[in-house]
Parts: C-alpha cells; structure tokens; sequence
C-alpha cells in the first residue's frame, strides 16, 4: 500500500491497490444484503460493480493518504476511461460489462466524485437543504445507476429514487455520527443542533468513550429528542420516494422494498438507543427490516 500519495503516479498506485480491495468486495451490500438475493446473478454482478466504483470513491476521499484530491482527479478521468469501454483499476472493470451491453451510462459517478471533493473542504451544513444537496451529489447518482443498470430510467422513478437515496444517506450519517465527528465532519445540520440547544462538542464528548459519562442527563435527552427529528425527516422522504416500488417489475421491486425497509430500519435502530447511538454504530435488527419489507411490498410503497 502507498503511505503517501503527491503524484499522478502514487495515485494511480494507490488506487489499483484500493480497487482490489474494493472488487474483493463487490458481492457484499453492506447495509441491506436482502435486496440482492431476489436478482439474477448477471445482474447482482453489475449491481456489485456499481458498489465496487462507490466504494473505491468513498475510500478516496475517506481514508486516501497524501493529495486526496489528485487520486479524485485521477477517478474523473477512469469514468471517463470507462464511458468509453475501457478500465484501468479492478473495481472499474466490474462496470465494464454493464457499459458494454447494457449501454450503462456510468457518468453520475462524477457526482460521486465532486462530493468527495466537497468532502476536503466542507466539515459541517448548516441547513437541511445544504446537507440534501450534498445527498444529491454523495447518494442519489446510485440510485440513478440502478434504475439506468435495468432500465427503468424515467424522470418520474428518477424523482422518487432521489429520494429514497437521501433518506438512506441520512439514516446512514444519523448512524455514523461518532465515527463522521472522528474524522472531522458532521452530517446533522447546525440549524438542528441550534434547534435543541445543543453543539457539536456535546456530541464530540459523547463519541469519546472517555468523556461520555461527564455529558448531563438533560444533554442527553435533547441528543435523543434532535435524533428522533432528524430520523422523522428522513422517514418523510423515504415514505415519499417509495411509490417507486409499485413502479418496478418483481425482482426490482423486492430489491427496493429491501433498501427502503433497510432504511426504516437503521432509523428504528437509532431512534432505540437514543444518545448512546453518538458513541456506537446503531444497527437495524433483521426482523424489522423484513416487516419493512413486507410493508413496502404488501403497499407497492404507497400510504
């Protein structure tokens, strides 16, 4: 592995490194392993390769050493390497079949790309709106990915994705708070933390597993009061993104009832702990994402 990257060439390194791992990988969606057990294998092998690129961009702009940003310069030109055939790195060749024969437009990963750029430099948001539009930068070009990966790319499914991707963004960052303030962000909105008269060193103290015990009961419950808003916020756009289930043939439609249900899911597990979600990783129980799923699927995802 490249301790530090300063150059084209310890970009490049660093990234056929990081793509192996991500290939590695490709098989696994993390969060919600029950949607993809209902698509056929050719498709979960492109589905897979979609998560692969993601991945590899996420880990870019997380965890890359040295210029971030030059390995993220280097990922904008391997998509547009692959747009026209061709791959250089493991995760990317994952894609290439999807692009060769099922005409994949693989351009919103740039989207992918700019918001780990923004990553570098925007530690905080101070409004819902600013952190949706990061959302559409950092989670709705998967979404796009998808319906473009099976051919239900429609304006109309395109709006509803949009927002099922920033609800599960969100559900994601309301469950990795402590790990987002460990690496100098956070994802909950000034507006909100002013909202429940709280800052972001109350959250800092409870993530800290040395500090945790000095934050009052009476900070603790305005953390849980502001988790139960946020996670209400994100609900609302899942429940209005989710008519895009009944606009799916089956095996897509099981696959989307399993992201939302997922979704639900993470939240019911944050809501649970409270403030102790701000030092752990809350995570959904299967049984409640399977009654999600079975919602989401019994409604065709409408109230």
């Amino acid at each position: 592995m490249v301790t530090s990257v300063s150059s084209t060439a310890g970009a490049d390194a660093w990234l056929a490194s990081a793509s192996a791992a991500a290939f590695a990988r490709r098989a696994r969606l993390e969060n919600f392993p029950v949607a993809s057990r209902f698509l056929s294998p050719t498709l979960r092998a492109d589905l897979g390769g979609v998560y692969a690129a993601a991945r590899l961009i996420d880990e870019a702009g997380d965890a890359a050493p040295g210029d971030r940003l030059t390995i993220l310069d280097r990922l904008d030109a391997e998509i547009d390497l692959l747009a026209a055939g061709e791959a250089r790195f493991p995760a990317f060749e994952l894609l290439l079949p999807a692009v060769r024969e099922r005409q994949l437009d693989p351009a919103p990963l740039h989207d992918l790309v700019q918001a780990n750029r923004q990553d570098q430099t925007v530690t905080q948001y101070e409004t819902f709106d600013d952190l949706r539009g990061y959302c559409r930068l950092s989670a709705d070009p998967v979404g796009r990915l998808v319906l473009d990966l099976f051919g239900y790319l429609t304006p109309e499914r395109i709006r509803l994705s949009d927002q099922i991707c920033t609800a599960l963004q969100i559900a994601e960052h309301l469950q990795d708070i402590g790990e987002d303030l460990g690496a100098g962000r956070l994802y909950v909105p000034q507006e909100s933390l002013a909202r429940f008269d709280l800052s972001s060193a109350t959250l800092a103290a409870l993530a800290d597993p040395n500090t945790a015990a000095s934050v009052t009961g009476g900070d603790r419950a305005r953390v849980s009061g502001m988790l139960v808003a946020e996670a209400r916020r994100a609900r609302s756009l899942l429940r209005a993104g989710s008519p895009l289930i009944g606009l799916l043939p089956f095996r897509l439609r099981v696959a989307v009832a399993g992201f939302v249900g997922g979704g639900h899911a993470a939240l019911d597990a944050v809501v649970a702990a409270g403030s102790a979600a701000i030092g752990s990783t809350p995570r959904p129980r299967p049984a409640r994402l399977i009654r999600h799923l079975a919602v989401g699927l019994a409604t065709g995802g409408r109230p």
